[in-house]
């Protein structure tokens, strides 16, 4: 039996490229994704927060994993300063659809509708948490 070197470095070529594709959508995905979040926070968002600035509302960069009212520059509300909530992807996720089921008597009205457009949002937030 006679070894065949050309049907070996088809398949070899053919399993480095595979890899290569693969490799590159798993590293494109997350850009896409944080891209998308970036643009949905910009445009929902920004009007009351920025990320590393007081406005109307506290900085939201490292928002994800840290205890509701607790950002040192903001002065919270007593509902919000009072309540035991950590923002994570439910928490967040709730908030944005209605803050008073979070928080009643918040002093954020808000609500987003949208499922897809949350998501994005929150893994935004949570890519800037470093989480």
């Amino acid at each position: 039996m006679q070894f065949n070197w050309t049907n070996l470095i088809l398949r070899a070529t053919l399993t480095i490229l595979t890899g290569v594709v693969c490799v590159t959508v798993v590293i494109a995905a997350p850009a896409k994704d944080t891209d998308a979040g970036r643009e949905a926070f910009e445009k929902r968002c920004t009007g009351c927060h920025a990320l590393d600035k007081v406005k109307v509302g506290p900085p939201l960069r490292g928002v994800y994993g840290r205890a509701a009212g607790t950002h040192p520059q903001f002065t919270y509300s007593d509902a919000v300063k009072n309540a035991s909530v950590t923002w994570d992807e439910s928490t967040l996720d709730r908030w944005l659809t209605d803050t008073e089921s979070v928080i009643p008597d918040n002093d954020m009205t808000f609500r987003l509708n949208d499922p897809a457009e949350r998501a994005k949002i929150i893994a935004y937030l949570k890519q800037l948490s470093g989480k």
